[in-house]
């Protein structure tokens, strides 16, 4: 790929490679949200192959993850940015993306992403998806505005898609009722938890821990036949007396209460403070359509 100039800052937009890998996992945890797992190189090197850890069902083409840096006059990373494509449907996706929060450094990354996507009539950013060591999917916008600030300026448009939640364990946790069954899961790693009734699955959680002592709940969900009758509630102090045996110290979560009705969101909201978790930011994600081409003639 041949490099672009950044006039306003002297620097580079240029491919990725394997010398950059330190000061991209610092660019990477200079964003890093409590909770959050530090970049790792193992961490790194998985979302080197694939931005996007959940691939979207029906997309038959293969997307091409590309990721590009913004190098400085002495040529260390400044800021980078991963993004892809699918032809079969002229789709594009900014996966994640980071500059020390420096405006005019997002914007050369955004442009660059946007010159190399310019065959796609619909690119999508920040979509949401459970926290990971690069993001917790959506945009963190308070806590990262000048990125949303560059998103809006380059004709992106954005909307809530969720809230980020924080919790610390205690470090003595209370006795709790074993009322699931645990398994191992792949994907994520970790443990699915699985309350049943005359043998159906009616609850189900699931959880993983980092080497870095943090944890994250990926899924909870209780059937709607068997809401408000506390299943919910016990699933999650298992879960979180399970994250705390394995040796975690605080836990993050992505309540996503789009598809929720008001009371829905706001039983779901209370059942995580009454065990102490906190708001951290809103999780914004973005879309930016091309217009049409005009027929010809027109």
């Amino acid at each position: 790929m041949a490099l672009s100039p950044n006039p306003e800052s002297a620097s580079t937009v240029r491919p990725y490679c394997p010398q950059d890998e330190p000061g991209v996992r610092e660019l990477i945890d200079a964003d890093r949200l409590p909770g959050q797992p530090h970049c790792t190189l193992e961490k790194l090197t998985a979302a080197r192959r694939s931005p996007v850890p959940f691939p979207l069902a029906g997309w038959t083409v293969p997307a091409r993850p590309r990721i590009s840096v913004l190098a400085d006059a002495e040529d260390r990373p400044y800021g980078i940015i991963a993004y892809l494509s699918w032809t079969d449907v002229r789709t594009g996706q900014i996966c994640w993306l980071h500059a020390y929060e420096d405006l005019s450094a997002l914007r050369a990354l955004i442009g660059h992403a946007l010159a190399a996507l310019a065959d796609c009539t619909w690119i999508e950013a920040f979509v949401s998806a459970p926290p990971s060591p690069l993001g917790p999917g959506g945009l963190p916008c308070t806590r990262r505005g000048a990125t949303h600030d560059a998103l809006v300026q380059t004709g992106f448009t954005g909307r809530c898609q969720g809230c980020y939640l924080h919790l610390v364990l205690s470090a003595e946790p209370l006795p709790t009722e074993l009322v699931a069954d645990v398994f191992p899961c792949n994907n994520p790693p970790g443990h699915r938890l699985i309350i049943r009734e005359a043998a159906e699955p009616v609850a189900e959680a699931v959880v993983s821990v980092e080497p870095d002592r943090t944890a994250t709940v990926y899924w909870i969900e209780t059937l709607p036949t068997r809401r408000r009758r506390g299943l919910g509630r016990r699933l999650l102090s298992q879960a979180l007396a399970l994250l705390a045996e394995q040796g975690a110290t605080e836990v993050a979560l992505v309540l996503d209460d789009t598809q929720q009705s008001a009371s829905e969101s706001q039983a779901t909201t209370r059942l995580f403070s009454s065990f102490g978790f906190t708001l951290v930011d809103q999780l914004w994600t973005y879309q930016r359509q091309r217009p049409r081409d005009p027929r010809p003639g027109a």
